[in-house]
This record gives structure tokens, C-alpha cells and sequence, in this order.
């Protein structure tokens, strides 16, 4: 059974070349091909007969000729592969996901306006695929600053501990065993808070104090982590548990970080199309690292 390649979409932008690198080394941790995907997109022509001019053949394309020179020299490198497509990136790049076990680019392409952190393709890769995607931003994002770290390689991951995501975890896990590295949880709860009551038609404090709802939080984490502990003993996974937003908390958490790793949402009843969710998209914003959003599990039939 041949094994899934990680495919790394590239447009010849200067933020496509870090994603591929990127991708390039994680198909080597994961003893996996790597597949180079340039989609070229065209604006219409008045008949198939005609070629418009400028437009390169199928086995021309300046872009992969470019990544084919960028590549050239590495001693240790994965089967490579080179495909180009033509169509729609935003629609091309999910449907990749199907034939791939990670898909990878950049967070612009040359197509991004420069006050846009990410392309509207790489939004629509990570809301659709079936495979997680991976976001590569580009070097140097300023974060605010966060906890303090210990050195050394760390993948974060973040964990609702209302509605924990067993794919979420469970790649997080894989991912910092691959790495070698410590994983971070980040487990936010909100504070202050502030409860309405209809009797005085008034927001009076909480009946709770902040140390019992942190402890109940942080609870609540290590129970959800301690079924992928047992599968990963070799996974030094650590909750960080803090009041705040998710999102920020997360951005923060980035600065040197391997990998921020985030779930997409599962398809609702009443809103059957795909979302992205305001913690990931967020994050896919603002990260310093790279940013992985992993599809939720299919429902059971």
C-alpha cells in the first residue's frame, strides 16, 4: 500500500518557496513523498482551439521549473514529484486533500494584497480539505508576548474543554512525537465572569472565585489528555491553563513554537456548508508559526 504523499502548493511567490521548504522537511520526518502542486490560473478565451498567449504547456511551467532548480542539490531529499493543474486555486487546492496526507502553503501568494496576513486561497484550503492543512506564514510575524518557555522544540495545540477535539489531539500527539517535541495545550476559560439576574434585572459576579474555575479547567484538561498520553508515553504534553480567549492565548503561544496545531468545525444541522471558526481563522491570521487546521472525524453513519 503506497503511503500518501505531503503536497505543497506553490504559485512561484517568495512565500510559497518557505512553505515548501517547510513541507519538504516534514516529508522527510515522515518518510513520505512529497508532491509540488502549481495551479495555473487563466482568465477565459474565446474558444478551446486557441492557446492565449503567455500561457505555458503542460509539461512547461516556469513555476516548477523554478522549484525544480530550488530543490537541486539537497543530498537528503524525498521522492519529489511535479504536477500542474489549471483552474481555480481556491478550488483546485482542497480537493488535493483527498489524495494527500498533509497539505501545505504559503499564508500569501502572489495574488495577496500586502495588508492581507492570508490569501483567500490558502482560507479556502484550510476550511475544505479533508487532510489537514498546514499554513506557512512568513518569517518574522511579530506576536504579543506570552508565557515564558523552556528551549527546545514545542508543538502547541489548542483544547476546548467543553467540547474537546479527539482529531485535534490526536494530531497534535503524532505531530510532537515525530518532532521530538514537548506539547503545550493551551486550555482558556473565561474571566471575569458575569451572571445576569432576572430578579434584580442586574450582571452581579459570579458565585465562583477565579482559583476554582482555573482548577476545574485544568481538571477537566488533563482528563481529556490522558488517553493520548497513554498512547504517546513518549509525548511530554503540558496544560497551560490561563483566563483570556483562546485565539490569543494561542497567538501568543506561537512565538518559536514548531507548530500551532487548531481544529476546523464540524458541519452543522442548520448550516450544512463548511466553517472555518473564528479560533482558527484567527489564528491562521496572526501566528508567528506554522498553523495546522485538522478536519474534525466524519460523524458515525
Amino acid at each position: 500500500m503506497s503511503t500518501l504523499p505531503v503536497i505543497a502548493a506553490v504559485d512561484g511567490s517568495d512565500d510559497s518557496l518557505v512553505a515548501l521548504d517547510w513541507a519538504f522537511q516534514t516529508a522527510l520526518l515522515r518518510e513520505a513523498p512529497l508532491r509540488v502542486v502549481h495551479v495555473q490560473q487563466y482568465a477565459a478565451w474565446p474558444g478551446p482551439e486557441v492557446l492565449p498567449a503567455g500561457q505555458p504547456e503542460p509539461d512547461d511551467d516556469p513555476v516548477l521549473d523554478r522549484v525544480r532548480r530550488y530543490l537541486e542539490g539537497r543530498v537528503e531529499r524525498p521522492v519529489v514529484r511535479y504536477l500542474a493543474l489549471e483552474g481555480s486555486p481556491s478550488a483546485a487546492l482542497p480537493e488535493l486533500g483527498s489524495t494527500a496526507q498533509l497539505l501545505v502553503l504559503g499564508s500569501r501568494g502572489r495574488g495577496g494584497f500586502t495588508g492581507l496576513l492570508l490569501g483567500s486561497n490558502g482560507m479556502a484550503a484550510a476550511r475544505d480539505a479533508v487532510c489537514p492543512v498546514v499554513v506557512v506564514p512568513k518569517p518574522g510575524r511579530q506576536v504579543p508576548d506570552g508565557m515564558p518557555v523552556e528551549p527546545g522544540p514545542r508543538v502547541v495545540v489548542g483544547l476546548q474543554v467543553d467540547s474537546p477535539d479527539e482529531a485535534t489531539l490526536t494530531f497534535a500527539f503524532a505531530e510532537a512525537a515525530l518532532r521530538g517535541a514537548r506539547l503545550q495545550v493551551v486550555a482558556a476559560y473565561a474571566w471575569p465572569l458575569h451572571v445576569w439576574t432576572a430578579a434584580t434585572a442586574q450582571i452581579v459576579p459570579p458565585s465562583e472565585d477565579q482559583d476554582a474555575v482555573e482548577a476545574e479547567t485544568r481538571t477537566l484538561a488533563k482528563g481529556f489528555l490522558a488517553p493520548h498520553r497513554e498512547r504517546h508515553p513518549e509525548v511530554r504534553a503540558e496544560p497551560y491553563v490561563a483566563p483570556g480567549t483562546a485565539a490569543g492565548l494561542l497567538v501568543a503561544a506561537s512565538r518559536d513554537a514548531d507548530l500551532v496545531v487548531v481544529g476546523r468545525h464540524r458541519r452543522r444541522l442548520l448550516a450544512p456548508a463548511r466553517m472555518m471558526g473564528s479560533v482558527a481563522q484567527a489564528v491562521l491570521l496572526h501566528a508567528a508559526s506554522p498553523v495546522a487546521v485538522v478536519p474534525p472525524e466524519p460523524l458515525a453513519e
